[in-house]
């Protein structure tokens, strides 16, 4: 089955999550699993919990519109909280801390 463009959820290992979209080339491809840090991701587990990782990939939304599957993954971002260091691995829609 073809997906069209997709909103992905990643699960790694440790339960921590990272939210991404794949509206490359003609749609959806298997093999693609985003942008997260590889730097910050590997900080998380050890040599050997990397020599042996199982990640999780869940398509939680699909449409044939590029422009809709970029702003559900903004809001789902938010809305699984993925930006949030302790619960996942986007680096997008963080919030900013005011400085006085």
């Amino acid at each position: 089955m073809k997906f069209n463009y997709v909103v992905y959820k990643l699960t790694f290992p440790n339960g921590k999550i990272y939210i991404g979209k794949d509206i490359g080339g003609s749609g959806h491809s298997m093999r693609y699993f985003g942008s997260w840090n590889n730097r910050i991701v590997e900080s998380d587990f050890s040599k050997e919990q990397l020599a042996d990782f199982t990640l999780r990939k869940e398509i939680i939304f699909e449409s044939a519109s590029k422009a809709e599957v970029s702003a559900k993954e903004s809001e789902l971002i938010r809305l699984y909280r993925s930006n949030e260091p302790e619960i996942g691995y986007n680096q997008s829609h963080r919030r900013r801390i005011k400085k006085d």
